[in-house]
């Protein structure tokens, strides 16, 4: 089997294993928050794709990205274009109920910026459910290689510019290596520090902790 159809079948097709995990990701959450049909949610770095697939779908969602907006937009839906860790002030007052994130604080810039993306996620409604991979999983998520996160920075791009299951392959090194160093897994001291008054859950795989999920249920 082929490297494009082995990544094909682990995480892009819709009945991949990784569609699977999202899939029983958004059944915990809406098993958390039995009430989120009736919610207003802000996600904060995701996209609409995230809200066609959920098991439950919110009244309605606005939706915060650094990407453009597409230019087709469902009438329950709401896209702004902004950073999450510096938000402008009109999405500071929106009456939201509860803020969403899967797979962002990753990616947001270091440690500063993590703060400021923790603080906005925990000031914005009085419910939260943010989700990160889990730093010591074997296999490193975005390029499904196993142990590449512990590896030195040299390293890390070196395999971006090569393995074949990487999530956005490249074969430039100033484009590796931005995409390695935009790319910090987070252990659980760090969630624990970024989300004092949260619940940390864990995302278990084969028994062992594949990602890591702060959750305020009011």
């Amino acid at each position: 089997m082929g490297p494009n159809r082995l990544r094909y079948r682990l995480v892009d097709s819709d009945q991949s294993w990784s569609a699977r995990r999202r899939q029983h990701r958004s059944d915990w959450l809406a098993r958390t928050f039995p009430d989120i049909g009736d919610m207003h949610v802000v996600d904060l770095g995701g996209r609409l794709g995230t809200w066609h697939r959920a098991t439950v779908r919110p009244a309605r969602v606005t939706v915060v990205n650094l990407e453009k907006p597409p230019t087709i937009v469902p009438e329950w839906a709401h896209v702004e274009q902004a950073d999450a860790c510096d938000l402008p002030p009109h999405l500071t007052k929106g009456g939201y109920d509860l803020v969403f994130s899967n797979s962002v604080l990753e990616h947001v810039g270091g440690h500063e910026r993590r703060i400021r993306f923790a603080a906005a996620a925990r000031s914005l409604a009085d419910r939260h459910w943010v989700q990160t991979p889990y730093r010591y999983f074997p296999i490193e998520p975005h390029w499904i290689a196993p142990g590449m996160q512990f590896l030195p920075v040299r390293l890390r791009t070196a395999l971006a510019r090569r393995w074949p299951l990487g999530h956005k392959p490249t074969r430039s090194h100033d484009a590796a290596i931005h995409q390695v160093l935009w790319t910090e897994l987070l252990d659980r001291s760090q969630m624990r520090h970024y989300f004092p008054d949260s619940t940390i859950l864990v995302e278990r795989v084969f028994g062992l902790p594949k990602s890591l999920i702060a959750v305020r249920t009011g």
